[in-house]
């Protein structure tokens, strides 16, 4: 059993999973009365559950420094946006990195609704994961 388990499970569940969508109020009209809801997403168990792993498996980790996973993405030449994550090239990245950008994308839906979404619908964490799966 690896250490990366407890995330590395979700390969198989996220390629199945529908992973969430975007929740847009059209019933309302947006007066006093009838508010117009803020759009969000809604993601499914699968993606609530990773994500609690993700931050188990950061409490478990501690000497893999995932809180500093912006300083992390840095140290490898990559940047803490999208199209930067997106575009890893995940097989020269060691563990930690890999990491990282899975943190990353965790702590970017704290910021941008839709951000992990972007992440799982383009494909990003599944590959991340198997490269983690590789490393072990």
């Amino acid at each position: 059993m690896s250490k990366y388990d407890i995330l590395t499970k979700y390969i198989p569940l996220i390629q199945t999973d529908s992973i969430g969508e975007w929740i847009i109020d059209k019933k309302n009209e947006g007066t006093q009365e009838h508010p117009i809801q803020m759009a969000f997403v809604n993601y499914s168990e699968v993606v609530h559950n990773f994500i609690s792993d993700v931050y188990a498996f950061e409490e478990s980790n501690k000497d893999m420094e995932l809180t500093s996973y912006r300083d992390i993405l840095e140290d490898n030449g990559l940047e803490w946006d999208s199209i930067s994550m997106k575009n890893a090239d995940v097989s020269i990245l060691n563990a930690q990195c890999v990491l990282a950008l899975i943190m990353g994308a965790v702590r970017a839906e704290r910021f941008c609704d839709g951000a992990l979404l972007d992440f799982f619908k383009s494909g990003s964490v599944l590959k991340w994961l198997e490269r983690l799966k590789s490393i072990e």
